[in-house]
């Protein structure tokens, strides 16, 4: 009986502590499809963080470089022409007998191989400011020489000189020697509205032909200098222009042209100013602004010339 009774204490101890484990243990998990899809990326970060710990760190993907776009070809260099001149201003006094003007520059990306090829032809031409001009035609009438005809021009170009590299007319044609006026067929000289009409195309060349020629008698137009342009190496040049003792006083342009083939590539312009200076520019200005009391003055001025000189006469002839 008393093994028996202690068989009895142990199953209820072992029930007790049945009903013990049932109360403690944990809840099971429900997983719905977020949360198992949460679970799995949490089992999938843990299972690459232990993967990577095996591994070590993980290299950075590879970035490729851009392939190489083609480059489009380079254009060839456009030559340019670059001029200036030796003075900019010229004074003009009693005692001036001419000047000498120098242009020079240089041929920017110059392709040809030395100075005396000819790949290039330049030509220098200095004008000075447009003027109005009358040609008057004298005809023999009646044993007498008088004027029968006359044209207006309404701009002259005061001073006209041309210098180049080689006889104008071996640079380029006619079409393109009238359109930038080069060369004393293509000076432009424009006559006054209403002569084109009083006068055929034949006799306003003649006008024109003889504003020419009485303009080179005078020395102010020189149609081919003494040395014309000359090369230095294969870039650079120079010209010289002689400016006569009656160059009308003004502004001058001087224009640069760069020739290749008979076609103009390039030019450029410059400018020289003469001036007058000293007495001749005080008696300039004071006969055009006060041109009342300059003639006054002028008469005042002879008349005592001529006593002070009678006087001097009287007295060595005595």
């Amino acid at each position: 009986m008393r093994a028996k009774g202690v068989m009895i204490r142990v199953m209820r101890l072992a029930a007790g502590v049945c009903v013990l484990m049932i109360a403690w243990s944990p809840a099971p998990t429900v997983w719905t499809l977020g949360e198992a899809k949460a679970g799995a990326a949490r089992d999938g970060t843990k299972s690459k963080a232990g993967a990577n710990r095996r591994m070590g760190p993980r290299r950075p993907p590879s970035v490729r470089a851009p392939a190489p776009s083609a480059q489009p070809p380079q254009a060839e260099p456009v030559e340019r022409i670059e001029a200036d001149v030796s003075t900019r201003s010229v004074e003009v006094t009693a005692a001036f007998t001419g000047h000498e003007i120098l242009v020079f520059g240089s041929i920017d990306n110059s392709q040809q191989p030395a100075g005396e090829s000819g790949y290039y032809d330049v030509v220098v031409v200095v004008e000075g400011a447009p003027e109005p001009t009358v040609v008057r035609r004298k005809s023999h009438v009646a044993g007498l020489w008088i004027n029968t005809s006359s044209v207006f021009f309404a701009s002259v170009p005061s001073y006209y000189a041309i210098a180049s590299t080689r006889p104008i007319d071996e640079i380029a044609g006619p079409n393109v020697l009238d359109k930038i006026a080069i060369g004393p067929a293509h000076i432009k000289l424009t006559p006054e509205p209403g002569y084109q009409w009083s006068y055929g195309e034949e006799q306003l060349s003649a006008f024109k032909a003889a504003v020419i020629r009485l303009k080179r008698q005078e020395g102010l137009y020189v149609m081919e200098a003494k040395d014309g342009v000359t090369f230095i190496g294969r870039s650079l040049f120079r010209s010289t222009i002689a400016l006569p003792a009656n160059v009308p006083v003004g502004p001058l342009v001087a224009r640069v042209f760069l020739f290749r083939e008979g076609k103009v590539i390039s030019a450029h312009i410059a400018r020289v100013t003469l001036e007058r200076a000293g007495l001749e520019r005080l008696l300039h200005s004071f006969a055009f602004r006060y041109p009342f009391s300059y003639g006054v003055f002028a008469i005042v001025l002879a008349v005592l010339l001529g006593l002070l000189a009678s006087a001097y006469f009287r007295r060595e002839a005595r």
